[in-house]
């Protein structure tokens, strides 16, 4: 687990005695801990800065921990998650029912906690940009995105894509009308080695635009969230685009 920086995780669990002790174990092991006691602050500081891991008790109350996880997985955060469930039995339903990518029972050990969170920590190393779904083809404009050769296609004609390109696109892609973070796409397209800033994406994407869009200045395909990051509009979604344009009239559009 060795690299630049500490590993930052998330502990979400209503028990604030249970949060500090493992909290306090796991900061001596190196790691960076953030103690979240409710659902709704985990979704909050999820959105806004992506974690390398979270730890999350099931039962947490309102939208359960279970809940949250997978509604993570719909927005395109792509966190891996340990769950805290009441009994082992509860976890080997958990492992079967939900997106977590480890499940761990009460009692519990904290020593049995860590080896759970760097077991998880290891199979979550990914290269940047690595697709869901090499077998994807996605029309873009003039262009075709061959996920498989990491290359756009005109006609005769390709263009081979940068490992950050290709990773943003991919990100994108993977996730049509959903609006996704800059950190989000920090997440996906450099590694945490990289110091980088958010800027950097600003730029990366106005490069694409110059290589996709029809108008740059006036996007069709990658457009810009505004106040939160960007998102990939599909060729089918052809109605989305008159009815942006009706409310950007209007003054109340929210995606430019």
């Amino acid at each position: 687990m060795e690299a630049d920086r500490p590993f930052h995780l998330y502990i979400a669990d209503a028990d604030p005695t249970l949060r500090d002790m493992l909290s306090n174990y796991l900061e001596k092991q190196g790691l960076t801990v953030t103690s979240i006691s409710s659902v709704d602050d985990l979704l909050h500081r999820t959105r806004h800065l992506r974690p390398d891991l979270i730890v999350l008790e099931a039962g947490l109350s309102g939208i359960s921990g279970a809940q949250a996880c997978e509604l993570l997985q719909s927005e395109g955060f792509r966190v891996p998650v340990v769950l805290l469930a009441a009994t082992e039995q509860e976890a080997q339903r958990l492992k079967d029912e939900t997106s977590a990518d480890d499940c761990l029972g009460k009692p519990f050990s904290v020593r049995e906690l860590l080896s759970h969170v760097q077991d998880v920590l290891r199979r979550a190393s990914f290269v940047p940009g690595t697709p869901m779904d090499t077998r994807r083809q996605v029309p873009i404009g003039d262009y075709t995105f061959v996920v498989s050769a990491r290359v756009l296609r005109r006609g005769q004609s390709v263009r081979v894509l940068s490992s950050v390109e290709y990773a943003l696109l991919t990100e994108l892609t993977s996730n049509p009308g959903v609006a996704l973070t800059r950190e989000q796409l920090l997440a996906a397209s450099h590694t945490r080695k990289d110091a980088v800033m958010l800027r950097t994406i600003d730029a990366s994407i106005m490069r694409l635009r110059k290589v996709v869009e029809p108008e740059p200045a006036f996007p069709r395909y990658i457009q810009t969230v505004r106040g939160h990051g960007y998102m990939f509009v599909p060729q089918e979604h052809e109605h989305w685009q008159a009815d942006n344009a009706t409310n950007h009239a209007g003054g109340a559009a929210l995606v430019s």
